[in-house]
């Protein structure tokens, strides 16, 4: 599955993506913060490869029901997800590197 390039304004479910199968990505963040902005070429390399991951770019900010269900912080987060459930997380990712070590460590 490519990755997904654009913020989504509508989240799916927290239950629909607790029956995701496979490897998801959850990217919370906003199109204006300057913290995702810099993380893209990471995050961009990471999947580059990785076409068994789903990857949701998925706005947040106050009272989107999805960011608030995984207790969102900082922009960026990454929820890593297998087969609907929470594996792992990275906040504000530096690196390519990083977000590829927990890819290959939840697909383990």
């Amino acid at each position: 599955m490519p990755m997904q390039r654009e913020y989504m304004s509508e989240a799916p479910s927290l239950e629909r993506v607790h029956g995701f199968e496979g490897l998801t990505v959850l990217e919370f963040g906003t199109p204006w913060c300057g913290y995702c902005q810099i993380a893209q070429p990471g995050i961009e390399r990471a999947l580059a490869s990785r076409d068994e991951v789903r990857h949701l770019k998925i706005e947040d900010g106050p009272g989107r029901r999805l960011g608030r269900a995984f207790r969102i912080k900082l922009w960026p987060t990454l929820v890593f997800l297998h087969d609907g459930e929470e594996m792992a997380r990275l906040v504000r990712p530096t690196s390519a590197e990083a977000i590829a070590q927990t890819l290959d460590r939840v697909a383990a």
